[in-house]
C-alpha cells in the first residue's frame, strides 16, 4: 500500500515474523487481534517514519494454514495403516508443539480420529518431559512403572539376489529389538557372502539408503541353498544397530555397528518416505520383474539338476532334449525385460517337468507292481 518494499531489509522482516508468531498465539483464544509494529520503516519520499498496523481475524488465520494442516491427513493415516490399528482403537490423542494450540488443529484431528485429542498435557512441554523420562529410565533413576517407546523411523533391510531389499526390522518397529533371518547363497560352491545393510521404504536396495556391508568368508563348498547363513539384526535403547551375520555350519561369524540409522534428520526421512509414495507404481514393476527373473533362475537351476543327477538314470534321452529346449527357451527369455514373456516360458518349462515328473512316477508304479508279481509268483511256485 506504502509502495515500501521490506524483503530486503532483515531488521524488519524478524520484526514482521515476530509479529505474524504472536499474532498466531494470540488468535488460539482470541477471534481477532492487531499486528502493530511502529517505526516499521522509513519513508524518504514524505521523511517520515511508517507504522504497520493490520486487523488479524481466526478465520483468516485458519484460510491461511488449512492446507498445511490437511498435508497432516496422509500421515496419520500412515501411521494408523504401519501400526495395524483403526481410529477407534486408539486410547489417547497427545498434541505435541505450540501449534497444535491452535483450533483448527484441534478440530482436524478430532475429525480424523473420531475424538477429541487430550487436553491435559502441555504441547509445550510434552517433548523435554518424555526426553528427560527417557533418559531417567536409560540411567536407572526411575524406579516406577514407567515405560517409554521409541521406535525406529524406517525399515531396516539386507540386499538380496536381484538387488532386492529383504526387510528384517519393518518401521515403527518399538525398540530395543532383536530380529534374524536365515539366508543361503545364490551359486553353487560359493565360499563367502556380502552382507549389504539398507535403509528406508523401497523395495529394490539400490533406491535405499546404504548404511554399510561386510563380508563373512569361510564358507564351506556346497550346492546352492545348502548353507544356512544367520543374519541377526539387533537394535539397542540408544539406537545403535549391531548387524551379525553366522555360518551355522561352522558357527563363523562376522559382525558390524552401525549409528547412522539414528542420524537422518526428520526432513531426509520425510524425504525417503515420499519417495517410496511417488515411486510406487515404478517399484511395483521393478520388484515384479526381480522376483520373476529369481524365481526363473531357480526354475532353470532345479531343471538342470534334475537332468543331470536326480533324474538322470530314470529319464529317456528325448525326455531331456525336452527338458533341455525349455530352459534354453528360459534363458534366452531372460535377455530382455519382457515380465510377461519370462512367465510363460518358466509355465512351459513347469509343464514338461511335470509330464515328465508323472511319467517317471507311474513307471516307478508299473516297476514296483511288476515286482510284488513276480515275487508272489515265485511264492506259489515254492509251496508246491
Amino acid at each position: 500500500e506504502s509502495g515500501i518494499d521490506l524483503s530486503n531489509d532483515k531488521t524488519a522482516m524478524t520484526r514482521i515474523r515476530e509479529g505474524a508468531e504472536k499474532a498466531k498465539i494470540e488468535l488460539s483464544s482470541t477471534v481477532t487481534t492487531e499486528i502493530n509494529l511502529p517505526f516499521i520503516a522509513y519513508d524518504k519520499a514524505t521523511n517520515s517514519s511508517k507504522n504497520l498496523t493490520i486487523q488479524l481475524t481466526r478465520a483468516k488465520l485458519e484460510e491461511i494454514v488449512r492446507p498445511i494442516v490437511e498435508r497432516c491427513r496422509a500421515s496419520m493415516v500412515q501411521a494408523l495403516g504401519d501400526a495395524k490399528l483403526k481410529p477407534d482403537q486408539i486410547d489417547k490423542i497427545i498434541l505435541i508443539g505450540g501449534p497444535t494450540r491452535m483450533p483448527i488443529v484441534h478440530q482436524f484431528v478430532t475429525d480424523v480420529m473420531g475424538k477429541e485429542p487430550e487436553r491435559g498435557v502441555d504441547p509445550m512441554e510434552a517433548v523435554a518431559i518424555g526426553a528427560a523420562i527417557q533418559g531417567a529410565i536409560i540411567a536407572g533413576d526411575i524406579s516406577r512403572d514407567i515405560v517409554l517407546l521409541d521406535v525406529t523411523p524406517l525399515t531396516l533391510g539386507v540386499e538380496v539376489l536381484g538387488g532386492l531389499r529383504e526387510p528384517l526390522i519393518e518401521r515403527n518397529t518399538t525398540i530395543p529389538v532383536k530380529k534374524s533371518k536365515i539366508f543361503t547363497t545364490a551359486a553353487d560352491y560359493q565360499t563367502a557372502v556380502t552382507i549389504h545393510i539398507v535403509q528406508g521404504e523401497r523395495p529394490m536396495a539400490a533406491d535405499n539408503v546404504s548404511l554399510g556391508m561386510f563380508n563373512l568368508d569361510g564358507i564351506p563348498p556346497a550346492p546352492r541353498g545348502v548353507p544356512q547363513i544367520e543374519v541377526t539384526f539387533d537394535i539397542d535403547s540408544n539406537g545403535i544397530l549391531h548387524v551379525s551375520a553366522k555360518d551355522l555350519a561352522t558357527g563363523k561369524e562376522q559382525k558390524i555397528a552401525i549409528t547412522a540409522t539414528t542420524k537422518l534428520s526428520k526432513e531426509e526421512i520425510d524425504k525417503l518416505k515420499k519417495e517410496s509414495e511417488q515411486f510406487a507404481e515404478q517399484d511395483r514393476k521393478k520388484k515384479e520383474e526381480a522376483e520373476t527373473r529369481n524365481e526363473a533362475d531357480n526354475l532353470i537351476y532345479t531343471a538342470e539338476k534334475l537332468v543331470k543327477q536326480d533324474l538322470k538314470d530314470k529319464i529317456t534321452s528325448e525326455q531331456t532334449e525336452r527338458v533341455n529346449k525349455a530352459v534354453t527357451v528360459l534363458k534366452d527369455a531372460l535377455n530382455d525385460k519382457d515380465v510377461a514373456n519370462i512367465k510363460s516360458k518358466m509355465q512351459e518349462l513347469k509343464n514338461v517337468l511335470g509330464e515328465i515328473s508323472t511319467q517317471v512316477y507311474q513307471a516307478a508304479g508299473r516297476a514296483a507292481g511288476t515286482d510284488q508279481e513276480s515275487s508272489a509268483d515265485q511264492g506259489t511256485q515254492g509251496q508246491q
